[in-house]
């Protein structure tokens, strides 16, 4: 049992590296040398990268500018939301940063063509943010900033929240290079957006999942704590045992299916799980009701 969440804990370290990669090289190589800034820390980066070039020639590193910017995100964080929900978050955003400063900045595929680098800049972006949430992690950045909000602020949504700051940034991008570069990076949003959805099981909003074990307490109260999402136990009987039990349901964001089958997994490894897509979700710690 050990050494198969070591495998998956490896698995998913893997895919958080893989993923940042093709990040910073959709960043460097296509978005940052054709002025496109697609929204996140990493477009505003590209923002401070040309200001401060009147100063310092070249401009500060997108990598430091990551990394001082989400420094204090993460003391935030650490503070607001605890040590286990910017676990994985923190090695993202140091494999990210690591990325930035290694992908060289020279190799430019994509030309001046604005809409070829709009197209395989979203393909390649998205396809590293895919990853990095299928392995449930985040790179922090806006994201993060989204969620400490909406600790403060529980009737917005994070999607709702991470919309709007990232709608700044852009808008700072287009004070700064103009609408033209904007309009190609919403484009390369659009289409990543796209890619990293079609990576985490396509366009079910959520997952719905029916757990059957006899160690269903246990499980409930981990998934309470860990998690942070509601579980309802339902009363079924078994009829080749004929016994009665709890059966629990819980519906999860898709990036944390993966964190609750090894969560029962490691609880009861004989436990019987069910998931399935859940097209619309409303209420709490989802999509809020429209007033």
């Amino acid at each position: 049992m050990e050494a198969h969440l070591y495998k998956h804990k490896f698995a998913h370290y893997i895919l958080i590296i893989v993923g940042t990669i093709l990040m910073a090289v959709s960043v460097n190589v296509v978005y940052e040398p054709l002025e496109m800034v697609t929204g996140g820390l990493s477009g505003l980066a590209i923002v401070i990268k040309k200001v401060t070039g009147v100063f310092i020639e070249g401009g500060i590193p997108l990598w430091i500018t990551n990394l001082l910017l989400n420094i204090p995100l993460f003391i935030t964080a650490v503070i607001v939301r605890g040590k286990t929900f910017v676990k994985h978050a923190l090695f993202a955003e140091v494999s990210f940063t690591i990325a930035l400063a290694l992908v060289p900045t020279t190799f430019h595929f994509v030309g001046q063509d604005y809409l070829l680098a709009a197209v395989f800049g979203g393909v390649i972006g998205g396809t590293g943010i895919g990853l990095v949430f299928a392995a449930n992690a985040s790179t922090g950045g806006t994201d993060l900033l989204a969620m400490i909000i909406h600790k403060f602020k529980p009737y917005y949504t994070v999607p709702r929240i991470l919309t709007v700051i990232d709608g700044l940034v852009v808008i700072i991008g287009i004070i700064s290079f103009g609408i033209t570069k904007a309009l190609y990076a919403i484009i390369a949003v659009y289409i990543s957006a796209k890619i990293s959805d079609s990576i985490l099981e396509g366009l079910k909003f959520a997952k719905m999942a029916y757990i059957i074990s006899d160690e269903y307490d246990r499980i409930a109260q981990k998934i309470m704590e860990q998690l942070d999402r509601g579980v309802t136990g339902i009363s079924a009987t078994g009829m080749y045992s004929n016994k009665d039990k709890k059966m629990l349901f819980c519906v999860v964001s898709k990036k944390e299916i993966v964190e609750l089958k090894e969560l029962v997994a490691e609880v009861d490894p004989k436990a019987f799980i069910i998931v399935s897509d859940a097209r619309e979700v409303m209420g709490e710690g989802f999509r809020e009701y429209r007033q």
